[in-house]
């Protein structure tokens, strides 16, 4: 029997690109939909989406189905996760997972004591430029990192951004919304893990329209061998050819013995050594990202390169407590 996906929220785009993985994949199928917002409903529907509850609180603990994802604006996705876990199913969710501690330890409470699976759309590992870099610091190429510096900054796209993220209390803050990509990605790419949070910083520039809405946000990490992390994730890339440009998700890797750096839109990685400075192609990028993870978690197939439960809980909890740092202006914190 396939395994069945129920929707609820379709309140950002990356939810689409889920629900259409799904009708490509064998084995999953979508047998239910819900989008409480009437203009997200519409649109939905638009796109092929059939709706078959108007309550969220109904498909999650009727409709006949044993995954639960989740696509609706931030700050709810913790509470849905909650009842779908509650409910006895698996839970998929858009990044970020939830925007609160509190939410957050429930989740792994309810997690682990029932079995259930948690899965997240963190999609740096599919990509062929992160992947590259994993595999040469993993060969060595650099010897130990000791710092790194990423911009992962995106455009605002104001006019034609939805609208809840402007809305006091449902957004939770740019370095959980655009910062847990990085916070995922580098323990992945180098073997290392974050330690203490140095400073992290969140300021409204862009948007001063909505005083409240901080979209710039930065932030100062240490790595448990020392290693200096130094990352942006404002809204500030330009609304035209923002996501095309060389600067987004521009990493930078300063090892012991070289430099590697590269960007989502670059054609190679620059590799920097002994004075010389060369091009090195991506590699074939082989793994099935964050939705074969879930479904080999699921099935109780998941491998030390998956993305688990286990390592979706501590993702969403290290960028979470930066977050809280940027927003209590706290210094030097221990990561938990």
């Amino acid at each position: 029997m396939s395994l069945r996906f129920g929707f609820v929220g379709f309140r950002h785009g990356h939810i689409y690109s889920l629900f259409r993985k799904i009708q490509e994949t064998d084995g999953v199928t979508v047998v239910a939909a819900c989008e409480e917002d009437a203009p997200s409903r519409e649109e939905a529907i638009g796109k092929g989406v059939e709706m078959t509850h108007d309550r969220a609180t109904d498909l999650i603990e009727n409709a006949a189905c044993e995954v639960i994802a989740i696509g609706d604006y931030f700050a709810r996705r913790g509470s849905l996760a909650v009842l779908a876990l509650r409910a006895g199913k698996h839970v998929i969710v858009d990044k970020p997972l939830c925007t609160d501690l509190d939410e957050l330890e429930e989740i792994e409470r309810l997690s682990g004591a029932r079995g259930l699976k948690v899965g997240c759309m963190l999609t740096m590992r599919s990509s062929g430029p992160m992947n590259g870099l994993r595999n040469l610091i993993g060969k060595g190429a650099i010897g130990e990192v000791h710092a790194i510096s990423f911009g992962g900054q995106h455009p605002l796209n104001l006019e034609s951004r939805a609208d809840w993220y402007f809305e006091p209390g449902k957004h939770g803050g740019t370095i959980t919304d655009i910062g847990i990509h990085a916070v995922d990605m580098i323990p992945w790419m180098t073997g290392l893990e974050f330690s203490v949070i140095n400073a992290a910083r969140c300021w409204n520039a862009f948007a001063p329209e909505f005083p409240h809405f901080k979209d710039g946000g930065q932030m100062m990490l240490t790595m448990n061998n020392g290693c200096g992390v130094l990352g942006d994730v404002s809204y500030f890339m330009p609304n035209k050819g923002g996501y095309s440009s060389p600067f987004y998700w521009r990493t930078t890797v300063f090892g012991r013995e070289g430099i590697l750096e590269t960007s989502t839109g670059a054609k190679a990685i620059t590799v920097a050594q002994d004075g010389i400075v060369e091009e090195r192609p991506f590699p074939e990028v082989k793994t099935g990202g964050y939705f074969e993870g879930f479904l080999k978690d699921v099935r109780g197939e998941a491998e030390g390169e998956d993305l688990d439960t286990a390592q979706v809980i501590k993702v969403s909890r290290t960028v979470l407590e930066i977050q809280k740092a940027a927003d209590e202006g706290a210094r030097e914190v221990r990561l938990s």
